[in-house]
């Protein structure tokens, strides 16, 4: 907990005054009691005494007073909350390997499916955009917190020829930054920074909370920028990828328009992306495995670390406890304190 007011502490060296007082006072009382015989007959008398309940209503004043001086002190946490702000980039690999069915129905469906239940768990303030690439990448659909057109783009994606995971990379990052992107034509095979004379500062890998490239991949990348270099540029900008391997351990057989070729996850390119720009690596080798794996990436998206002021709350439980205080003690003994 630190304090934005921290002076303001130098009043709970009120609290001890408050005790000492008080216990003074109940030794006060004490001695006029034995001083006067009558009284303590009268006492006798009238059976057991208030006990502890004497003690209650002074009990909820000091705590009162300690709680509101600390509320004075402007008082702030750092908290764990869910995010309601920020972008998240899918980047989907549409390549003609996502027909293999070693993941059922294949993994182009599979993936879809997934894709849909992050959107959909994902907070309302959070925008998504879709990126899909095969021999070169294009923007589906710009970053929005509509769900429904994200969910439009996503089942539009279909399969095409070759992987260029660095264009994927590339395009997702002019997406999330156009204004930092020179080719204006949107092609995602230019470099985001690549002249001397205007490079963008590069800032700790990870640092940007706000935004958030979700990269998945069945296949090697054969076409495009070299990925890591890509990934080195995401990095520089604070953005994390988070990585998604799709496929069975041994590959699949695919065949699409006319060609006949077997599918293999390059699981360390994507183990590197994630590691390079602080993120993390997912392996999925069933449509349940997927499913998870997206479950999981939004718990991850979502929670941020917020310093947050508890002055008001803090204010309320100090009136919370005077308000106990005054109505125990007129209750039990008709008079506030």
């Amino acid at each position: 907990m630190t304090f934005q007011w921290p002076g303001m502490l130098w009043l709970l060296a009120l609290i001890p005054v408050l005790v000492a007082a008080y216990l003074l006072a109940g030794r006060r009382r004490a001695r006029i009691v034995r001083r006067h015989a009558a009284f303590a007959d009268v006492k006798d008398a009238q059976g057991r005494g208030p006990g502890f309940r004497r003690h209650a209503p002074p009990l909820l004043f000091v705590l009162g007073v300690t709680v509101g001086i600390l509320a004075l002190s402007r008082p702030s946490l750092t908290i764990t909350l869910p995010a309601n702000r920020g972008t998240v980039i899918l980047s989907i690999d549409v390549s003609g390997s996502m027909r293999a069915r070693d993941i059922v129905p294949n993994r182009m469906e599979a993936v879809k499916d997934a894709a849909r239940s992050f959107v959909n768990g994902e907070p309302r303030g959070v925008r998504i955009g879709i990126v899909a690439f095969s021999g070169s990448a294009f923007l589906v659909q710009p970053p929005t917190t509509d769900k429904s057109q994200v969910l439009e783009g996503i089942d539009r994606l279909r399969p095409q020829m070759f992987t260029a995971i660095g264009s994927g990379l590339i395009a997702a990052l002019d997406a999330l930054f156009p204004n930092l992107a020179e080719n204006e034509t949107g092609s995602a095979d230019a470099p985001l920074v690549s002249t001397p004379d205007q490079e963008t500062p590069a800032v700790a890998p990870g640092s940007d909370k706000s935004a958030a490239i979700v990269l998945l991949s069945d296949g090697q990348s054969n076409q495009g920028p070299d990925p890591l270099d890509a990934a080195e540029q995401a990095a520089n900008l604070g953005v994390r990828v988070f990585t998604v391997g799709v496929g069975t351990k041994g590959g699949a057989m695919v065949g699409f328009e006319g060609f006949s070729f077997h599918a293999i996850l390059d699981e360390t390119t994507l183990r590197k992306i994630a590691l390079i720009t602080g993120g993390s690596y997912f392996k999925a080798s069933s449509a349940g495995e997927l499913r998870s794996i997206y479950t999981s990436l939004g718990s991850r998206l979502e929670l941020e670390k917020s310093h947050t002021e508890i002055t008001a709350l803090l204010a309320a439980v100090a009136f919370a406890l005077l308000l106990v205080m005054a109505l125990l003690s007129l209750a039990w003994f008709n008079r506030v304190l």
